[in-house]
């Protein structure tokens, strides 16, 4: 992950990657096949990882917007070339001419942050917390939202770091969301 971050996937080789793991490049091209292949690997370990880490918020105590908050902070990357978002950022890239599994799978990883995301807002509304809003709806607007945002943190666009991105969801958040 760090070296796709810090490379891009083209700045990579297997045998650059192999020397750095301390495997041969034939080794890894048995397990991955290609590069195309060991990047979506490589970020669904990661996915894993803030998968774990959603769970987590889901199910601990606090209330919907706390949840929805911690949520936002899961979402929005550090910084500028932030490895996991440098990881979604090249497998997007490579989307328009993945085979269906590729784009199978990348769905589903996409659908868990939809389905804890609607989950967190349809709580919210039947608590009160939140206004009444479709939450497969809204979800699909947020999530939007926090990818354009997340994209301008990524790449280092000036006026876009992280701090600024969170208020910004923030505000969506007050004046949408909350009664």
């Amino acid at each position: 992950m760090d070296t796709i971050a810090e490379r891009g996937l083209d700045g990579l080789t297997m045998a650059g990657l192999g020397r750095q793991v301390g495997m041969s490049s034939g080794h890894l091209l048995y397990y991955f096949r290609t590069k195309d292949e060991l990047l979506l690997r490589t970020l669904e370990w990661s996915e894993g990882r803030l998968g774990a880490e959603r769970s987590a918020l889901l199910s601990g105590p606090g209330t919907a917007r706390e949840r929805l908050d911690g949520y936002v902070d899961v979402y929005v990357p550090d910084g500028p070339r932030d490895p996991h978002w440098t990881l979604w950022l090249e497998v997007w890239n490579r989307s328009q001419n993945a085979d269906d599994d590729a784009r199978a799978r990348q769905a589903a990883i996409e659908g868990a942050w939809h389905r804890d995301l609607v989950a967190i807002i349809a709580e919210g509304v039947s608590r009160g917390e939140f206004r009444s809003v479709d939450p497969d709806r809204y979800a699909h607007r947020m999530r939007a939202l926090l990818d354009g945002f997340s994209v301008h943190v990524a790449v280092g666009i000036p006026g876009t770091g992280r701090t600024q991105v969170l208020g910004h969801v923030q505000e969506f958040i007050a004046e949408t969301l909350i009664p």
